[in-house]
């Protein structure tokens, strides 16, 4: 059971406020019937009207995608690359991606058509956790490491404390991989933060999103997550359940 108007805000007539103004002037009915008041929950069977027109009550979807690197996070792209959306050209409802992936960075994505899901898990005070691998340019040595996990100025603003760990190095090659969670999603912040410390970033992905993985994914896979991991998403953002890393 949902609110009449979030339900009528979700199938995409008007905004969800200028939905409240339609249930208040009598414009709405359901199962028939004329409704006024604002609290008023209705079920997926409900028949809405909205002026005398049914809505068609959008279902939402929920999908985590393996982003290869070279697509871009959007639904299109005005220089004709390939975006996120041409993997999902079979499904039905419109989706589009909760957050970005430089195009450079490939790694886990959720795709949704839930709005107020998407903005959940994205707005900052929230704190989902997001686990990247990067492949560095150079060995850095544990001073710098702290420095991350200090956090470090970036666009002229400090970074919120990252939790930072090495993964292996090879001195001969002159690279080291290095694990970074963060939960503040700027433009290219791990990127930029690597820089800050002297450290240019050659080849980024992100590994994990609160609890989940990309174990048992390739790059361009998907699949459709389950009504349980939805709750656990959602609880997380919340509540700030502290995810696995598996």
């Amino acid at each position: 059971m949902e609110r009449l108007q979030k339900v009528i805000a979700n199938a995409g007539v008007t905004s969800r406020r200028k939905a409240e103004t339609l249930i208040q002037e009598g414009k709405v009915k359901v199962n028939g019937e004329v409704v006024r008041e604002l609290g008023v929950k209705v079920a997926q069977t409900d028949r809405i009207e909205v002026e005398g027109i049914e809505i068609t009550k959008e279902i939402h979807r929920y999908f985590l995608f393996y982003k290869p690197r070279a697509v871009v996070s959007a639904v299109t792209d005005d220089k004709g690359r390939k975006v996120v959306s041409d993997y999902f050209t079979d499904i039905e409802e419109r989706l589009y991606p909760v957050g970005r992936l430089d195009y450079e960075t490939s790694g886990l994505l959720l795709m949704t058509n839930d709005g107020e899901f998407a903005n959940l898990l994205m707005h900052p005070k929230f704190k989902v956790e997001k686990r990247y691998i990067a492949r560095l340019k150079g060995i850095p040595e544990k001073v710098r490491l702290r420095q991350l996990e200090r956090g470090v100025v970036i666009d002229g603003k400090k970074t919120a404390p990252a939790k930072v760990k090495m993964r292996s190095f090879d001195k001969g090659k002159n690279k080291a991989i290095v694990e970074i969670i963060i939960h503040e999603g700027r433009n290219r912040q791990v990127r930029k933060m690597f820089e800050a410390i002297g450290y240019p970033v050659q080849k980024l992905s992100r590994e994990g999103y609160a609890f989940l993985d990309l174990r048992g994914m390739n790059a361009g896979e998907r699949r459709e997550l389950s009504h349980h991991e939805v709750k656990q998403l959602k609880a997380t953002a919340k509540f700030g359940q502290k995810p696995s890393n598996g």
